[in-house]
């Protein structure tokens, strides 16, 4: 309300006179002391002196007109305002729908005069000037991940056309849709109009309409930005785009395109596309998984072997597993039973975490420092949770030799880790 020279040629598009509630015609009278909100009459109100609440006839006024050259003599302001809404409205370059709409200049008038003042002028072509370089700069330093470029020309369909309609009714030229989301927002503020003599309530409930027209504008613009950012207005190159991904990555994206909204379209690509090495995850986690048995197995058996030769024969014998070659059975023939030396514990991954006491144990029994310091944990935790642990207990905790179990069991008891039940 307080640009009131900027409306257009239609008399509807003003407001009314405080006087007579007729459209103001320019030009037309604005009091200068009454406010905040403009109090406006018509020459014929002016004259006869209308006054009205805090209003005066003698008042301070202004003459509110259009009719005067800005840019060039020949053309009135409001003219130009006439001229940058046609602009607008038809589109640039449709220059006899804009003079039609104009009324009161011919197409080369529009054409040369808007060229002239709006794009050959050094002050816009200096601005758009820099725009484009920092358009460039952004372009060279954006992120390339996906060859999809949301900022190509879409097609530009007749209108009613099948790809018209996949479209959705946009229109390039215009750079906006035939029908807009929420398409009848503006009806409710088309009454609307703000005075000085409204109630509070009446004030507040036009203030919140507003507010609510407000929150519909920017939902509106917010599903613009998602179908330009992600190229969803060219429809059939999307789904060209898709269809160069794996087959179980085009469901995907089908599952996953209501994500698209929440973030940007590279990222949202990159999302989908790196559910492609899923795969590649998968047979490095089971050769992973294949590694860590052996190291496992390798550790069971040392538990259990007291033959050193009998040991490296095995170890052998996986070996030439692993490299595809048949190894030789070889029989071990054995005189007597005798006692297994103590195991060495030099290299062996657990060893620091052990103290004289535990490695002495480990050594007599023959048990890596891992294994022990897992089975140590397991009792520590069950006679914890117990309040006491019997030997039967430990034995069906740890699945090794019994005779073992009681060792470790005897040994923690003795320094003070664990309590009998």
């Amino acid at each position: 309300m307080d640009r009131l020279a900027s409306f257009g040629n239609d008399p509807f598009d003003k407001p009314p006179c405080r006087g007579c509630s007729s459209y103001l015609v320019e030009p037309y009278i604005k009091c200068a002391e009454c406010g905040p909100s403009p109090f406006l009459l018509c020459l014929q109100c002016f004259t006869r002196g209308y006054e009205y609440k805090k209003h005066q006839s003698d008042h301070k006024y202004e003459i509110m007109t259009s009719d005067f050259p800005v840019l060039e003599p020949g053309w009135t302001a409001q003219e130009e305002m006439a001229l940058l809404e046609a602009v607008m409205d038809c589109g640039f370059g449709n220059w006899q729908d804009v003079a039609y709409q104009m009324r009161t200049k011919t197409k080369e008038e529009c054409e040369g005069h808007y060229m002239k003042n709006f794009i050959n002028n050094p002050l816009f072509s200096s601005t758009l000037l820099s725009l484009r370089q920092m358009e460039d700069h952004l372009s060279r330093t954006a992120d390339t991940a996906i060859p999809f470029k949301p900022t190509d020309d879409p097609p530009r369909p007749s209108f009613d056309s099948q790809l018209s309609r996949d479209m959705a009714g946009y229109m390039p030229a215009r750079a906006d849709f035939m029908e807009e989301f929420d398409n009848y927002a503006e009806w409710d503020l088309k009454d609307i109009d703000f005075v000085d003599d409204d109630s509070d309530i009446l004030h507040a409930l036009k203030v919140a309409v507003v507010d609510i027209y407000h929150s519909r504008l920017k939902e509106r613009q917010r599903r613009k930005k998602i179908i330009r950012d992600h190229g969803l207005i060219n429809l059939r190159k999307f789904q060209i785009l898709e269809r160069h991904y794996p087959k179980e990555v085009q469901d995907l994206y089908d599952v996953m395109r209501r994500f698209a909204r929440v973030v940007g379209p590279i990222e949202h690509d990159k999302f989908i596309e790196s559910h492609a090495c899923a795969k590649v995850y998968e047979r490095v986690k089971r050769i992973r998984e294949d590694e860590r048995r052996k190291r496992n197995m390798l550790c069971d058996v040392l538990q259990y072997i007291h033959d050193t030769r009998a040991c490296q024969q095995w170890l052998h014998k996986q070996a030439a597993i692993d490299a595809g070659i048949t190894p030789v059975v070889t029989t071990i023939t054995t005189s007597g039973r005798r006692s297994a030396p103590p195991l060495n514990l030099t290299g062996l991954p657990g060893t620091e975490k052990l103290n004289e006491r535990e490695k002495e144990l480990c050594q007599v029994v023959r048990l890596v420092p891992g294994a022990y310091l897992e089975y140590k944990q397991a009792l520590l935790n069950e006679c914890r949770r117990q309040g006491g642990l019997r030997l039967a207990q430990a034995r069906s905790l740890i699945k090794i030799d019994v005779n073992k179990t009681r060792k470790i069991y005897d040994f923690l008891i003795k320094e003070g880790y664990i309590n009998k039940a």
